[in-house]
């Protein structure tokens, strides 16, 4: 993300979940702030990912979709990538949704793509 308001947006997203978790009154309207910067990057998955997520909390209350387990990489290779293959592992929600939010920073790295299609069905199949 090259945007300097979007990245700053992100910055400010990761702080507030480290000081106040998971508050629904700033953190969903934020995303959706971070989700126009994005729309204009013109990434449908982090579009949809963003939009699936705030969904998610407003429905929830707490983000409930644990981090994607890390598949090596020759592994990944392997089994060309699917999806299906990922593995979640627990972990604590805020940390689950900054790890989320961080992916939008850096959306030409192929890893963060597949994590994203990770949160995409997750969340979709919730």
């Amino acid at each position: 993300m090259e945007n300097k308001k979007a990245i700053a947006l992100i910055d400010r997203i990761l702080k507030n979940l480290d000081t106040t978790g998971i508050n629904t009154d700033t953190l969903i309207d934020d995303i959706k702030e971070l989700r126009t910067y994005v729309l204009e990057k013109e990434v449908p998955l982090a579009v949809k990912v963003l939009r699936y997520t705030y969904e998610h909390i407003e429905n929830n209350n707490n983000f409930l979709i644990p981090i994607p387990e890390d598949t090596p990489i020759e592994e990944a290779m392997e089994e060309g990538s699917e999806i299906e293959e990922t593995v979640a592992i627990e972990t604590d929600p805020v940390e689950s949704l900054q790890y989320l939010i961080s992916l939008i920073k850096n959306l030409d790295n192929s890893m963060n793509i597949l994590d994203l299609k990770y949160y995409k069905k997750a969340l979709t199949e919730y």
